[in-house]
């Protein structure tokens, strides 16, 4: 004993010399540091004060300097952002809080002149019968034509309990004046809560923005009067929000004292580790999670803590894969940055950040983790996890995407169109389960479309034109003209037969769009249980006892969940994903 002290002794002061240098090190890097900094704002500035002096013509200044700047954040992730003060209201109202005030109705503009797309129900616009498909002429004695839709957006919203006129058209009916007051708006987290097939508990969670916990928790209360069988939580396209509503939500579903997410960063002060703190609502019900590929960020913690926790099965498509954690910093007049700050971590270690934003290609484009690069956990009950990838669901059902034909009868609004024709022309049905469309009421639909343009190319045409293209670059077309043609009309006929061919698919959209003009929101979602692939998995595998408990066991296929063999590629950035 006595030796090692004395060998203790013999290191202690070149320790501290190499302490000290250590300190002096660390002391020249920060100030280098700082010199950097400064001398960085001092060339931004200079360059600022040029341009805005000898320009050849005038700028504004305010959005010359935010161009600056989020192209200085540009290059860190797609999250971290500077909100000016005069967006400071529109970011409330995406990312903290959904109450504004207004008519409770949505708009669009097309061909010069504003429609209601959609109507909230409860709400002034509703209460007043004003309809989806009704065109906006003037509100309050102001013309609306060549006005874009923030522009509207604005005239209509306004304090609560203030008077609003709007001058209104309806199909071919004289113009109609309403006279409403504006009331707060406020947007619900949960979108539908109710009883389906199998006398089990469905809750659409659409964002994690304030009360959303309080919006789930009460209508889990409310169906739990039921005597349900089961409960599904549907996340799909859910882009996240407040990261602790999502712990709350967890919490529901299991006891106190559980870790449900950790977040770390490179400030320890940022390091947090969240645990439930409530004795929960529903512990032991089958609890199923439904998730697609934009379901990010704090959809994420609750599908993968809940999955982690061997609490609920995970059932649809894997996740976005967004484990970064923002936080909001003030800056001078009223504006704010977003920073991103931590990566999250759910309760097995795993993290589900997809996307690598520190390691860019020359190009600047963004890299997906690499297989290579991601690690296996294990969740309670010792199944195995990977990082790096998304949240994968246990049972995976394939997302199938609608044809040509259905995407452009939308987005050239024809579904739109007729359905609002519809409602003006039949009955309320008595509930949105009535609304099946005939045979004879589609033909009424396919005969609507004669001679409206919904001209679209399917990916058969071109691959073909490109055939074409290349043959004649390469001299060769004259020789395969004949069959190129031939080709080309057998493809012009089969297209003929789309409206035929994709039947199926192109009622369900109009019975989507129909229920909605008489049962707004509830009526979609109703009205499209029937044909829901996910929902109809989630209520079987609940159903099935055996599986159910080999599922959460981790018996037999169950035991590992998204090898990364099974990694899919890089997907588009959701719109709306903050976390706090």
């Amino acid at each position: 004993m006595l030796k090692d002290s004395k060998i203790g002794k013999n290191y202690r002061k070149p320790a501290i010399v190499a302490g000290m240098l250590v300190l002096a090190t660390v002391t020249w890097g920060f100030s280098d540091d700082l010199f950097q900094i400064s001398k960085n704002l001092d060339v931004f500035a200079s360059v600022y004060k040029e341009v805005n002096i000898n320009y050849v013509d005038d700028i504004n200044s305010a959005k010359l300097v935010k161009t600056g700047v989020d192209a200085m954040l540009d290059g860190l992730d797609p999250y971290t952002e500077f909100v000016p003060e005069s967006e400071i209201e529109e970011y409330k109202l995406h990312y903290v809080s959904t109450q504004y005030g207004g008519i409770g109705a949505s708009i669009f503009a097309r061909d010069g002149k504003v429609f209601i797309s959609d109507v909230a129900t409860g709400f002034p616009a509703q209460k007043a019968d004003i309809r989806q498909g009704d065109q906006l002429v003037k509100i309050n004695n102001i013309e609306l034509a060549g006005k874009n839709n923030d522009q509207v957006s604005a005239l209509l919203k306004g304090s609560k309990g203030a008077g609003i006129k709007l001058l209104m058209k309806r199909d071919n009916e004289a113009p109609i004046e309403k006279n409403l007051v504006r009331d707060e708006i406020k947007q619900p987290n949960v979108v539908y809560s109710g009883m389906v097939d199998g006398n089990m508990g469905y809750i659409k969670l659409n964002k994690f923005l304030e009360n959303s916990a309080d919006e789930v928790t009460n209508s889990l209360i409310a169906l739990k009067k039921n005597n349900p069988n089961g409960i599904i939580l549907d996340l799909r396209s859910n882009g996240g929000g407040i990261l602790q509503e999502a712990v709350k939500i967890v919490n529901l579903f299991v006891g106190k004292d559980v870790t449900v997410v950790s977040q770390k960063g490179k400030i320890k002060e940022k390091n947090f580790t969240y645990n439930t703190v409530s004795t929960p609502v529903e512990p032991t019900l089958p609890l199923v999670v439904l998730v697609n590929s934009r379901s990010a960020s704090a959809s994420e913690i609750v599908a993968g803590a809940l999955q982690d926790l061997d609490r609920a099965i995970v059932i649809g498509q894997r996740s976005y894969g967004k484990g970064l954690v923002q936080q909001t910093f003030n800056l001078p007049y009223n504006s704010l940055v977003k920073i991103t700050v931590a990566k999250y971590y759910v309760p097995s270690g795993r993290c589900v950040q997809a996307l690598d934003y520190t390691h860019r290609k020359d190009d600047g484009s963004v890299i997906k983790v690499a297989d290579s690069l991601i690690h296996e956990y294990k969740t309670k009950n010792g199944r195995s996890v990977y990082d790096g990838s998304g949240i994968y669901p246990d049972i995976f059902v394939k997302q199938e995407r609608f044809a040509n034909v259905t995407q452009t009868l939308v987005s050239k609004l024809l579904i739109f169109d007729y359905a609002t024709q519809y409602r003006n022309t039949h009955p309320k049905p008595i509930e949105p389960k009535q609304i099946i469309l005939t045979d004879a009421e589609y033909n009424d639909f396919v005969k609507y479309l004669a001679g409206k343009n919904y001209t679209y190319s399917t990916v058969t045409e071109k691959l073909l034109t490109t055939l074409k293209t290349e043959a004649t670059r390469e001299k060769q077309y004259a020789e395969i003209q004949a069959e190129y043609d031939a080709l080309k009309t057998k493809l012009a006929a089969t297209k003929r037969n789309d409206l035929q061919l994709h039947k199926e698919e192109i009622k369900q959209v109009l019975e989507n769009e129909i229920a909605s003009r008489y049962f707004y929101e509830k009526g979609r979602y109703e009205t499209n249980f029937k044909y829901d692939k996910e929902l109809a998995q989630a209520i079987k595998t609940m159903q099935d006892k055996p599986q159910l408990a080999s599922i959460l066991k981790g018996e037999g296929n169950f035991k590992t969940i998204g090898k990364p063999v099974l990694a899919m590629a890089g997907k588009k950035e959701p719109k709306d994903t903050a976390d706090e």
